[in-house]
């Protein structure tokens, strides 16, 4: 379901702009109906107050928890059932965080994600997408939603920028605490700063080399890193917000000299910081996580060569909850999953 289909069923039940701004508001602020300063009573239409019950009921039925995954971090992971029985996940990040999800599964391929693993299943409509912001809200606040879940953002745009804008006004969330996360499309760049909320812009970058990150990416949209910092940096000075620049840390793939060099030589001087995250270890891939020290070493030689480096670790590590892996274990009866016990 897209947000423009939840609008035109208030309007055609006589929703005028602000009874459709007060159901939307209340539904991705995870309250009832009834709730508010105005009574319902003397504020919405009679025929829109009928149908009320129903919206609510199929609102809430947009996105169900089929099981939690607290971490040791103060993170919680959410495996999310969808209406035709699809799964995606989302998570609860400490300090009023939220990650969504974008779409189920994932057409760009990276080789050190689960997600990519599966291709893409489908999109995720825009109601979709608020009804994870929802379902967070009913759980604990939440203050910043990133769009850095299942699937890339760029590749179902219409949908992520309409629930972008819905977030950024009745959601009651600060445009920069929305973070568009994406592996580098033309279309970001072009789309992005004509939105009437902006959001802050995440480029997974991960190398500073060309031919590595084509490896890695396969089937991202082949801008150079250099041109990915390029757009990036056109895109902070526009919003005077900086680019965050996400490097998942490979152990001996791309956290050698070479590339510390590069970062050096990419981003000295740039409005932008470098979220450095020690890879999440997957079964059977082929890639493995550096030691904690030897990623330290890594972000202070960054701080000292100026280049602004927050080292990260990835949320739900110690419940084998990297993006995808919790999807892939519900996919396969064998493998246990955390199952929902009703409180």
């Amino acid at each position: 379901m897209r947000i423009l289909d939840l609008r035109l069923r208030l309007r055609a039940l006589g929703a005028l702009p602000a009874h459709e701004h007060r159901v939307l508001r209340l539904w991705s602020n995870a309250l009832p109906q009834t709730a508010g300063k105005r009574q319902i009573e003397h504020f919405l239409p009679t025929t829109l107050r009928a149908e009320l019950p129903g919206i609510e009921a199929d609102l809430a039925g947009l996105a169900r928890i089929e099981s939690r995954h607290p971490g040791d971090d103060g993170s919680e992971r959410l495996l999310v059932r969808l209406p035709d029985g699809q799964l995606i996940e989302s998570v609860l990040l400490p300090r009023g965080g939220l990650c969504v999800s974008t779409q189920v599964g994932c057409a760009v391929g990276c080789t050190f994600c689960m997600t990519g693993t599966t291709g893409l299943i489908r999109q995720l409509g825009s109601a979709e997408i608020v009804a994870q912001v929802a379902l967070a809200r009913s759980l604990r606040p939440v203050k910043k939603v990133v769009f850095m879940g299942m699937g890339e953002p760029a590749h179902n745009l219409d949908n992520v920028m309409e629930a972008i804008e819905l977030l950024g006004t009745a959601g009651n969330i600060g445009h920069k605490n929305i973070v568009f996360s994406t592996v580098g499309d033309p279309r970001v760049f072009e789309t992005l700063p004509r939105g009437p909320v902006k959001p802050a812009l995440a480029l997974s970058l991960h190398t500073t080399r060309a031919d590595l990150r084509e490896q890695l990416l396969p089937r991202a949209p082949r801008m150079t890193p250099e041109e990915l910092v390029q757009a990036g940096e056109a895109y902070a000075r526009a919003t005077d917000y900086p680019i965050q620049y996400q490097w998942t840390l490979l152990d001996g793939i791309n956290d050698t000299d070479e590339e510390l060099e590069g970062i050096v030589r990419l981003l000295s001087g740039k409005y932008a910081i470098l979220n450095m995250i020690p890879y999440n270890t997957v079964e059977d891939m082929p890639w493995q996580r550096p030691s904690w020290e030897k990623a330290a070493a890594i972000a202070r030689h960054l701080h000292r060569r100026g280049i602004l480096t927050k080292l990260r670790q990835s949320a739900g590590q110690d419940v084998d909850g990297g993006c995808g892996q919790l999807r892939a274990r519900a996919e396969k009866p064998a493998r246990r999953v955390v199952p929902l016990h009703p409180a």
